[in-house]
């Protein structure tokens, strides 16, 4: 029996949750990328409910939550335009700190508690605080949400199985530009990096029960 047919386990004081690039510009509709087909594919995930329940299950088992944030200064200053990534978030003016567009989607703001990472790049561990934050808690097992899940989700998810963390993709708590991305990464890309499980099962492994 392979890992991902036997029941998820996940100790909550040895767990972390990330949420990761939920942000207006990223998956609403009226965001810099909006012209991506990201808000709807969001919207067909039901990620921002979805997250936001997984969040609650979290804090109520006392399991840290973090939410990760890409931030770029008013003109993208310092935004190394090396890929077309970086070009796309500079010519959108995407994701400027203090702007709507880098603020969390209504529902998913950061809680009493709730611990904040900025980061410049796709992967939530480079150059950030993000691993010694998670050392400090005693953390274990990575819980990765957000988006896009073929860019920052597998990026971020890659990291954190090489440095030492188990990890788990929620499956319905990631959204991208449209189901044959979301398809590649999550049966393609992160086999044998990541566990999958819906935001449901994740919630059951914690042992709470999800609210209505």
């Amino acid at each position: 029996m392979s890992e991902n047919e036997t029941p998820l386990e996940l100790d909550p004081k040895r767990s972390a949750m990330v949420i990761q690039d939920l942000q207006n510009d990223v998956i609403i509709e009226g965001g810099a990328f909006a012209e991506s087909g990201a808000p709807a594919h969001a919207i067909s995930q039901g990620v921002v409910e979805n997250v936001r329940g997984l969040a609650e299950a979290a804090r109520r088992m006392g399991m840290p939550v973090i939410h990760v944030w890409y931030i770029v200064e008013p003109g993208a200053q310092g935004l190394r335009q090396n890929a077309p990534l970086f070009e796309g978030v500079k010519g959108a003016n995407g994701l400027v700190r203090g702007s709507w567009g880098a603020a969390p989607a209504e529902g998913l703001e950061p809680q009493k508690g709730d611990h904040i990472v900025e980061k410049m790049r796709m992967n939530a561990f480079y150059n950030t605080r993000l691993d010694i934050l998670l050392r400090g808690l005693d953390v274990e097992t990575l819980v990765i949400t957000g988006a896009w899940t073929n860019m920052s989700i597998e990026h971020t998810a890659r990291h954190a199985a090489d440095a030492g963390y188990r990890v788990v993709v929620a499956s319905d708590g990631t959204s991208t530009v449209n189901d044959e991305w979301q398809h590649a990464a999550l049966n393609y890309a992160l086999t044998n990096v990541a566990r999958v499980a819906t935001c449901g099962q994740i919630t059951e492994a914690l042992g709470v029960t999800a609210r209505a």
